[in-house]
């Protein structure tokens, strides 16, 4: 049995969790949906990795999985607690001393999401539209849900905070994607983790908000990175 520890992005919920999380249990494991401290204005990433550390607790077996902007704060918790295997998920990925503000421009994450909209035949509005970017794929009933809640707060302060390693932790590390993502493309996400990582990046489909729209093709692609690291 393995612990599967969900790290959402930004806004931090783990409602964002709560169709995969059953698909994992129901094939034997445990699960931790971690709430992240978005709301509170003195909390930085160091305060992230608190709450996942903390949910952790003293489980083994440890899987983690990092929504978005969870990638800031995955590979922290990996230097504090074991973990077997850390799975970027549709995510941002930092260098040594990066804030997350900086990410975007120095990723070129703007001209990206542009490109593919124009790819795809479509006009990007002035605003971001939450349902086009991170929802178009998700059933309608979820995505009233998610709106149902309203808007989670989100600190500004993760995003000002250099990114506080000095190199990405030794965990054995997979990255995957999908490919239907709006918001951070697949062939961006090539570059920018073949850049950063060096790793290949592995695809699935569904957009941004892949855990809402398609749990259970989500939990058997983890099932597949846990076996695989069992047999190696």
């Amino acid at each position: 049995m393995a612990t599967y520890t969900l790290i959402p992005g930004a806004g931090g919920q783990a409602w964002y969790w709560h169709r995969l999380v059953p698909e994992l249990r129901a094939r034997g494991h445990d699960v931790v949906a971690v709430d992240l401290p978005t709301g509170d204005d003195s909390a930085g990433l160091r305060e992230y990795a608190d709450a996942v550390v903390e949910a952790i607790g003293g489980r083994a077996d440890v899987i983690l999985v990092a929504q978005s902007m969870g990638g800031f704060t995955a590979p922290i918790v990996c230097e504090r607690v074991p973990v077997d295997l850390l799975v970027m998920l549709n995510a941002m990925v930092p260098v040594p001393g990066e804030t997350g503000g900086a990410w975007w421009d120095n990723t070129g994450q703007a001209q990206a999401m542009a490109d593919f909209a124009a790819l795809e035949g479509r006009t990007l509005s002035a605003e971001l539209d939450v349902k086009e970017s991170f929802l178009h794929d998700v059933p309608p009933e979820v995505t009233a849900e998610a709106f149902a809640q309203g808007e989670p707060p989100q600190s500004s302060k993760p995003f000002m905070e250099p990114w506080p390693l000095q190199r990405w932790p030794s965990t054995p590390t997979v990255f995957l994607q999908g490919r239907d993502d709006r918001f951070f493309p697949l062939e961006f996400q090539r570059r920018v983790v073949g850049e950063r990582l060096g790793i290949p990046v592995d695809e699935m489909p569904g957009g941004h908000a892949v855990a809402l729209s398609r749990p259970r093709e989500l939990a058997e692609r983890l099932e597949e990175y846990r076996t695989r690291l069992a047999s190696s």
